[in-house]
């Protein structure tokens, strides 16, 4: 059993700043990517976010420049830092992980409960 429980979400006015957390539990053997998505209403869900178990890093041009990610592996968390936030950054977040799991092969896809963040103009 794994669980990635997400934290941080709420209501900020445009210009000001979040941070989201997700920590992964359970039977964890180790991580591999975990990511940050995102979905509005009426649209598909993003990718805002992404780390590698190396530390490399990937965003969605949108948020470039504004939205920072980064892992504490030893806690099996990943956090999402939101600066400069805009309206249209209104969302569901999502956290993700690729996850491989004590006794069992292979990599499986994990996928938090979302946390609402709301941008007000």
């Amino acid at each position: 059993q794994v669980r990635l429980v997400e934290s941080g979400g709420g209501l900020v006015q445009a210009g000001g700043s979040l941070r989201l957390s997700c920590a992964a539990s359970g039977s964890i053997f180790s991580i591999n990517a975990m990511d940050w998505y995102r979905q509005a209403p009426g649209n598909q869900r993003e990718l805002v976010a992404a780390i590698t178990s190396g530390g490399s890093t990937n965003y969605a041009d949108s948020v470039k420049g504004r939205f920072t990610i980064s892992r504490d592996s030893a806690k099996n968390t990943v956090y999402l830092e939101m600066n400069s936030l805009k309206p249209e950054d209104t969302a569901v977040y999502y956290c993700n992980a690729k996850i491989r799991v004590v006794l069992l092969p292979g990599l499986y896809d994990y996928w938090g409960q979302g946390t609402q963040v709301t941008v007000s103009s």
